[in-house]
């Protein structure tokens, strides 16, 4: 059997990787089913509006007073850096997490988790827009991974709901096209600054989102909902968002997206086990298909020669 092994050498910070790496894995596997129970009394833009600005606010007060400090290493974005998070942010939360969010309101958690396996599948494809040319393995990964989400799509699932599938491919495209440009041509801010900056622009364009659409909260909130709406906060944008931004500076875009391997797994027990969701064996044989394309492109960034 050929073993795998993910590129784990960081740019930098090396201590944090694997606590970012665990954070990515363990959290966001535990977030679809989170962002469902919030929505009995959030509606998606809203919920995710909240959230962001929410966790954007808190680290930004923690980078200003940290700026202050004698011989500080950290500093407030710059207006160019702001409008990098700005765009990024739009993407990557006004598109992805808010559309996600209302997929939510359509297909199991656990199915929404499976779909955002096909992440890795759409950072190549950027990638072959910028000049990068896949090897082999990665060309047969995308492809695997394409015939898995095409099957998950006309499983019983996403097939009763064309408004989910509408969102989860909005979602992944945004998704992945602000991974990569927050990697190449738009950087944020480093460190905390930039992930405080790019919370507060997604949020704010949200946030804008859901008073266009006319959302309105359900009052009073059930206790479930704003559970999982602090739990999103804390640990799904401090700590699981912020872990990612650092993989993305820090870590090869294998190791980085490597979470679309795991998450799915989480969330599908989870569903079924907390929200009792219902998978069909086709839908688990789709979502095997789908992660074995995100293992093969994987395999091929990790043993692929350094450009």
């Amino acid at each position: 059997m050929t073993s795998f092994t993910l590129n784990l050498r960081p740019i930098g910070a090396p201590s944090l990787l694997l606590p970012a790496l665990l954070a990515c894995y363990l959290v966001w596997g535990s977030t679809y089913l989170a962002i469902r129970f919030a929505l009995e009394s959030l509606p998606p833009f809203l919920q995710m509006g909240t959230r962001f600005l929410a966790a954007g606010l808190l680290l930004m007060a923690w980078v200003a007073w940290r700026a202050r400090q004698p011989g500080a290493v950290v500093r407030l974005p710059t207006l160019r850096e702001w409008r990098h998070a700005l765009v990024v942010g739009s993407l990557m939360l006004g598109g992805g997490m808010g559309l996600t969010a209302s997929a939510g309101q359509h297909v199991a958690s656990g199915l929404v988790a499976a779909f955002v396996a096909v992440v890795p599948l759409l950072v190549c494809g950027w990638g072959l827009l910028a000049g990068r040319r896949p090897s082999r393995l990665e060309w047969l990964g995308m492809a695997t991974g394409l015939a898995g989400v095409v099957l998950l799509a006309r499983g019983a699932g996403f097939a009763a709901s064309p408004q989910g599938v509408a969102c989860m491919v909005g979602a992944t495209l945004t998704w992945s096209l602000g991974s990569v440009l927050s990697t190449t041509r738009l950087p944020l801010a480093p460190g905390a600054s930039g992930f405080a900056s790019e919370m507060l622009c997604g949020g704010a364009v949200l946030i804008a989102i859901s008073l266009a659409l006319g959302e309105q909260a359900t009052w009073p909130l059930a206790p479930r909902a704003l559970l999982a709406w602090a739990y999103l906060v804390v640990f799904g944008s401090l700590i699981a968002f912020s872990a990612y931004l650092h993989l993305l500076a820090h870590a090869s875009p294998a190791t980085a997206t490597s979470y679309a391997f795991v998450n799915p797994v989480i969330a599908l027990l989870l569903g079924v086990w907390l929200a009792g969701e219902t998978v069909t064996g086709a839908e688990w044989l789709a979502c095997g298909i789908t992660l074995l394309g995100v293992l093969l492109i994987l395999r091929g960034k990790s043993s692929a020669p350094p450009d």
